[in-house]
């Protein structure tokens, strides 16, 4: 951190030459307690203008995160920042110990490649100190402790926060201290006493003071101030706010004022007793606060040595992110818990919600430290492999009927809007039409519709295998609807002869002609009926253009249009768990390879054709449909994030020339995705042309091409 300097310091060129010299040539200036104009020595003067320096913080800067550093990017950690909440093993007033407490932690820290590093509230005295906290062996103790710990991290990069007990002119506050490579950065006192039943705060503090100031901890002039907001020069993504213990639990919490000048974690230093039902409250309350400031939150509360006369700490510590806990400890257990938070997350959260905004920085002042951080072998933290699917242990039922009433809900409303009882599926014996399928079903079972006004139509061709046919066939019956066969070979064959093509010749006209016949079929004998086709398309298809154009790619309401095709399978198993008087078919229709179905079958009648031969694995796919749909990651980034989730499943190789493709695909058939038809959204990745997607039909895939093929 650059030295701070009260405007009185000017009185004493002596010194200031020395400080300068001692400071990197370089003396901010403060006036009333905020940044007011900076010293600089000839050298530093002349390196700055001759533009050898890479950053320098203004003034201006200091009070404007926004403004500050975004010319270079430094570190490139993925957005992945290691960070650690612990409680400690204190005894109260016992600062010596305390301090030996602090110092291991910090040593573990930095062991662990730990980064960001929060104890909990008055850990250097204990927060039970009570009436102790007023005498003057205490509180003399605690700034010759600080200078201790200040010194003895002078070669450890952890940026760490510790809660001691400090005196700011006529007052003592509860404060949390902020320290990193030696320097003391900042001092955050308490906004928000607790003065209720076991908490009698107000009898030995003073609320936070509104405006910010200069503190002197052994002869070093420290921000001091709830308004302080902490950046990392080489990663100013990274920006850290601290408050503590109570400030989390009012209305107008002071974090809510941190992230909305930019702080994407926030540190809270508690000192929590444990009382029944207080766990659930505390970890509603943080994942809470990390989901409404879409930040990741750390919090620690004390646990063993704390004062036992009238109250229990239960060392719970929590470690939030955007409304899920990444990890907590369990109740009076060993009180450490350590993730990797994930920082371009969260940016990509909040400035896709437009809503979140800026605040005014008129009030805030910025400190600046250096951190270098990297991308981690390993992840502290959990990628599943399917991550639009549960991952509990057997089928959600819950999730699998809520997802199949929001499809059946979009469906009946269309129906009920244009008055209409007829509705027409290609069932095919795949994945996706069955579900449009029950789909169908279910929004007859809503409406009170006669299931004989769902007609399922099977046109088999050049590639249906007998299993396929047959499932569709006996789906149908199962189901008690109208189904119906119609052979679509010698139409095909008629076509190709209009068109001058050879049947021999299976490009992809040959494909593509399967696929608009059956999509004609169903449109004009949808007319006849007085229907409306329903579309089979899932969200995987669509993305990878796996599709054919005004073909499959078409209808008059596509129910599957959100649903990707690892979801389209776990649904189908969930519907035949909830009818198990469909189960033979649907779950005949799960175990069949995934394929179009428009190349002739082999010798034995069976499928050659499958489509995970040609696109690579749907699981993949999805996986990556997810991520860069919902949070924008770049392709390092996904193909870092697929060898964590997929480690032993797939190598490099194999995620990389799978990441390729997508890519490929994504971008060269947004085309087919600009002109979709209507159908619900379901999960919080969409891609209708009309709302969640508005992309370019013409844009370039080379940026995103040339990052992977770099890899």
């Amino acid at each position: 951190m650059k030295k701070i300097q009260p405007i009185t310091a000017l009185r004493d060129t002596t010194k200031l030459e020395s400080d300068l010299s001692a400071n990197g040539g370089c003396l901010f200036i403060t006036k009333n307690g905020y940044s007011d104009f900076v010293i600089l020595s000839p050298d530093e003067y002349e390196c700055l203008t001759s533009d050898k320096r890479l950053t320098f913080v203004s003034p201006e800067c200091q009070k404007n995160p926004l403004k500050a550093h975004h010319s270079a990017l430094f570190s490139d950690p993925l957005g992945f920042v290691r960070t650690r909440a612990e409680s400690l093993h204190i005894e109260v007033c016992g600062i010596s110990h305390n301090i030996k407490e602090i110092e291991d932690a910090v040593e573990r820290a930095e062991k662990d490649k730990v980064s960001i590093l929060v104890l909990p509230e008055l850990c250097l005295t204990g927060y039970t100190a009570e009436d102790m906290f007023m005498t003057s062996t205490l509180q003399n103790k605690v700034f010759g402790a600080i200078k201790e710990i200040t010194t003895f991290s002078a070669n450890r990069e952890v940026f760490f926060v510790f809660g001691a007990p400090l005196i700011y002119g006529n007052a003592i506050y509860n404060c949390a201290v902020v320290i990193q490579k030696g320097k003391v950065l900042g001092v955050i006192p308490k906004s928000h006493l607790p003065n209720y039943s076991e908490f009698y705060e107000k009898r030995h503090f003073t609320e936070a003071p509104k405006e910010n100031g200069i503190i002197d901890i052994a002869g070093e002039e420290i921000p001091f101030g709830t308004r302080l907001l902490f950046v990392d020069e080489n990663y100013p993504d990274l920006k850290i706010g601290v408050e503590i213990c109570e400030d989390a639990w009012v209305p107008d919490t002071p974090s809510t004022v941190a992230a909305k000048n930019g702080a994407d974690v926030i540190l809270n230093l508690s000192a929590s007793n444990e009382v029944v039902g207080k766990k659930e409250f505390r970890e509603n309350l943080i994942s809470s606060l990390s989901a409404r400031l879409c930040c990741a939150y750390l919090y620690a509360s004390a646990g063993e040595g704390e004062s036992t006369t009238d109250l229990v700490f239960s060392a719970h510590d929590i470690i939030a992110e955007n409304g899920k806990i990444l990890g907590e400890t369990r109740l009076f257990g060993d009180g450490i818990i350590t993730a990797d938070i994930d920082i371009e997350k969260l940016m990509a959260e909040r400035r896709k919600m437009t809503s979140f905004g800026n605040a005014e920085y008129a009030t805030y002042d910025v400190v600046y430290f250096s951190m270098p951080l990297s991308k981690p072998l390993v992840l502290k933290r959990h990628y599943p492999q399917n991550p639009f699917i549960p991952e509990e242990a057997g089928i959600n039922l819950e999730r699998v009927s809520l997802i199949l009433s929001m499809q059946a809900a979009g469906l009946a409303k269309r129906l009920s809007a244009i008055h209409c009882k007829v509705v027409l599926v290609g069932l095919s014996g795949g994945l996706d039409s069955t579900l449009a399928l029950l789909v169908c079903y279910e929004a007859y079972k809503k409406l009170g519709y006669d299931f004989k006004g769902i007609h399922a139509v099977t046109m088999p061709a050049f590639g249906t295998s007998k299993r396929t046919h047959d499932n569709a066939k006996d789906l149908a019956k199962a189901m008690g609807i109208s189904f119906e066969e119609i052979n679509i070979k010698d139409s095909l064959i008629q076509h190709f002869q209009d068109i001058h093509h050879s049947e021999k010749d299976r490009n992809l006209t040959y494909e593509n002609a399967q696929a608009r016949e059956r999509t004609q079929v169903l449109m004009d004998y949808s007319g006849d009926l007085g229907g409306i086709m329903v579309g089979t398309g899932d969200l995987s298809e669509l993305c990878l253009g796996w599709t054919t154009f005004n073909g499959d790619h078409m209808s008059m309401y596509g129910v599957n249009a959100s649903i990707p095709k690892t979801l389209v399978r776990y649904l189908v198993s969930g519907y035949a768990l909830l009818h198990p008087e469909f189960a033979g078919p649907l779950n005949d229709i799960v175990a069949t390879p995934i394929s179009p179905e428009l190349l002739p079958t082999d010798e034995k009648g069976e499928i050659a054709q499958k489509t995970e031969d040609k696109i690579g694995p749907y699981e993949l796919n999805d996986f990556f449909i997810y991520h860069f749909l919902r949070f924008g990651y770049r392709p390092v980034k996904l193909f870092f994030l697929a060898q964590q989730a997929y480690r032993g499943v797939y190598d490099d190789s194999t995620i990389k020339k799978w990441l390729r493709e997508f890519l490929n695909r994504f971008f060269h058939n947004q085309f087919k995705r600009s002109c979709l038809p209507d159908g619900a959204k379901v999960g919080t990745v969409a891609i209708s042309p009309r709302g969640d997607l508005r992309m370019p039909s013409d844009a370039t895939a080379a940026e995103y091409l040339a990052e992977v093929d770099a890899l």
